[in-house]
C-alpha cells in the first residue's frame, strides 16, 4: 500500500504507551484503543519457579482460606474498656495502625494522636510533656493488628478507650475497635486540642455506657447483614458509610431510648451518631478483621489477610506466612483537599481501614459507591473499572456482599499475591487524608493504588515458606 493512501484514510491507533498519549490522539479526532499493559514485576526467578511448581497446593490452600473468609459471621456482641478485653493490652501500651514502627520513624498524624492519647489517659498534661514521655522509652508501641484490633487512620488505641467487641461466630475469634469520632479535627487524624480530648472523654463517660447497655439489651447485632444491605444502598463501607450508619442507627435507636439512664443523654448519643456518617466504619473494619483472621496460618496460601498503613510504611500479611510483615513505603493519595490545603500538606497513606479492601469491600466494591471517585474528578465508569480490575487479582467473589450495578455480582474477594505479581495490578484503596504535621487533622479524602513493593516481598516470602 502506498504511503499516500495510508494518510488518506481514517487512522485507528492502538496505544501501548502512556495513557496520556491516548488523550492527545483522541483530541486530534482519531480513533484509539488503550492497551492496559504493564511490564512484568521484577521478582526473583527462583521464587517464580517455586511458586509455579507449587500451583496445585497453593490453589488448594487458597480455596480453604477463601471458604473460611466467606463463611465468617461477624456480630457486635458487646463493648468494654480496651484494657479489659484487648489481648496483651497494658496501661503503658499504645496500639497504632499499620506494621510495626518506632517513635523516631512515626509520621506527624501518628505522633499527634499519641500525644493526644497520653493527655487523654492523664499521663501528661501538655503536648510538650506528652511528646517527652512518648519518646522516653517508657511507652510501648505495637500494631493494632498484632492485638486482634484495628484502628482507622493513626489507629491509636490506649488502655482507657472503649472498644466494640466483634465476634466471628462461625469460628469463635474476636476483633476490637474504638468508637468513631467523626471527621476533621479528631484524634485519629492526629489532632489533640482540648476539644478533641473533651469529645473522647464524653464518648468514654456518656456514649460508651449507653451503647454498651443497648447492645446488651439487643443481645447482638448482625454486622454482615448490615454491610450487605449498605452495599445495595450506595456504600462501600470504607470511605462512604452513610447507609451503614443509618441501618445501625435504626437497629440500635429503640434499645438506646429504652436503656439510657436519661432522656437528655440518649438524645445526645443519637444526635452524635446521626451527625457522623462514618460511625459505622469502626464496625465494618473489625468485622472484616475477624473474618480474615480466621484464615490465618494456612500453609501455602497466597491470600492476603492484612493490608495496613502507618503513614510511613505499607504492610501486607498472608494467610500462608504466619505473622510476618512484608513492608514497603506508603504512598500519598490522590485527593480532593479541603479549602486551603494541597497535596503538599498530605501525609502518606495511613490507617488499618484497608482491611475493608482486604475483605473485598472499600475500593474493591467502589462500583457500589461511584460518588467517591468524584474526589479525584473521576466518573461512575471509572468506579466500575476499578472494581473490575480487582477481579483480576482476587481468588473469588463474595457470596453475600454484592454489587447491584454489576447484576448483583459478588465483590472481588481474597487478594492473591500471585495474581498481583502476574497482572502487575495492585489493590485499589479509597481513604481519608491527614495533614503531615501533628495536631492539624484531616485535610481531604481520596484514592490510590497500593505500592507494589510489599506484594513483591510477600510473593518471595511465600516462596521461601512453601512446604
Amino acid at each position: 500500500m502506498a504511503i499516500n493512501s495510508i494518510f488518506n484514510k481514517p487512522l485507528s491507533v492502538v496505544n501501548t504507551g502512556l495513557k496520556s498519549f491516548t488523550t492527545s490522539i483522541e483530541a486530534s479526532g482519531a480513533s484509539v484503543v488503550q492497551v492496559n499493559w504493564k511490564p512484568p514485576v521484577d521478582v526473583s526467578a527462583k521464587a517464580s519457579e517455586k511458586i509455579a511448581a507449587s500451583k496445585l497446593k497453593i490453589e488448594e490452600a487458597n480455596k480453604k482460606a477463601l471458604d473460611i473468609i466467606l463463611s465468617g459471621t461477624p456480630f457486635i456482641v458487646g463493648m468494654d474498656i480496651a484494657l479489659n478485653v484487648i489481648p496483651g493490652m497494658k496501661k503503658n501500651l499504645i496500639l497504632h495502625s499499620g506494621p510495626p514502627i518506632t517513635w523516631d520513624r512515626m509520621c506527624g498524624p501518628t505522633r499527634g494522636a499519641i500525644i493526644g492519647a497520653l493527655i487523654y489517659e492523664g499521663m501528661a498534661s501538655t503536648p510538650e510533656e506528652a511528646e517527652a514521655l512518648a519518646s522516653s522509652g517508657k511507652i510501648e508501641y505495637a500494631p493494632c493488628h498484632e492485638h486482634a484490633s484495628v484502628g482507622p487512620m493513626a489507629g491509636i488505641t490506649s488502655a482507657s478507650m472503649p472498644v466494640f467487641i466483634i465476634k466471628n461466630e462461625a469460628y469463635g475469634n474476636f476483633a476490637y475497635c474504638t468508637q468513631n469520632e467523626g471527621l476533621g479535627k479528631v484524634l485519629r487524624y492526629g489532632a489533640f486540642n482540648s476539644d478533641v480530648i473533651a469529645r473522647l472523654k464524653w464518648m468514654e463517660k456518656v456514649m460508651y455506657p449507653i451503647l454498651r447497655d443497648a447492645i446488651k439489651l439487643l443481645g447482638k447485632v448482625d454486622i454482615k447483614n448490615i454491610i450487605a444491605q449498605a452495599l445495595h444502598m450506595g456504600d462501600e463501607v470504607h470511605n462512604r458509610n452513610r447507609a451503614g450508619t443509618s441501618l445501625l442507627y435504626r437497629t440500635m435507636a429503640p434499645a438506646i431510648v429504652q436503656s439510657a439512664p436519661s432522656k437528655e443523654d440518649a438524645i445526645k448519643v443519637l444526635n452524635f451518631i446521626n451527625g457522623n456518617d462514618h460511625f459505622f466504619l469502626n464496625l465494618s473494619m473489625p468485622a472484616a478483621k475477624c473474618c480474615l483472621d480466621a484464615a490465618r496460618n494456612i500453609p501455602n496460601s497466597s491470600i492476603a489477610v492484612v493490608m495496613a498503613r502507618n503513614g510511613t510504611d505499607f504492610g501486607v500479611q498472608l494467610a500462608g506466612t504466619g505473622n510476618k510483615w512484608f513492608v514497603g513505603e506508603a504512598l500519598v493519595p490522590d485527593a480532593l483537599f479541603f479549602p486551603g490545603f494541597t497535596k503538599d500538606d498530605a501525609n502518606r497513606d495511613i490507617g488499618d481501614s484497608a482491611i475493608t479492601e482486604t475483605l473485598g469491600l472499600g475500593g474493591f466494591a467502589i462500583a457500589s459507591a461511584p460518588a467517591i471517585v468524584q474526589f479525584v474528578g473521576g466518573t461512575a465508569k471509572d468506579a466500575v473499572q476499578y472494581t473490575m480490575d480487582m477481579y483480576e487479582i482476587t481468588a473469588g467473589e463474595n457470596n453475600v456482599y454484592q454489587i447491584p450495578y454489576l447484576n448483583f455480582r459478588g465483590t472481588p474477594t481474597g487478594i492473591d499475591v500471585r495474581k498481583v505479581i502476574e497482572k502487575g495490578i495492585t489493590p485499589f484503596i479509597d481513604t481519608g487524608v491527614a495533614h503531615k504535621e501533628p495536631g492539624i487533622g484531616q485535610v481531604g479524602a481520596g484514592v490510590l493504588s497500593a505500592p507494589m513493593d510489599p506484594f513483591k516481598k510477600a510473593f518471595e516470602g511465600l516462596a521461601e515458606e512453601l512446604k
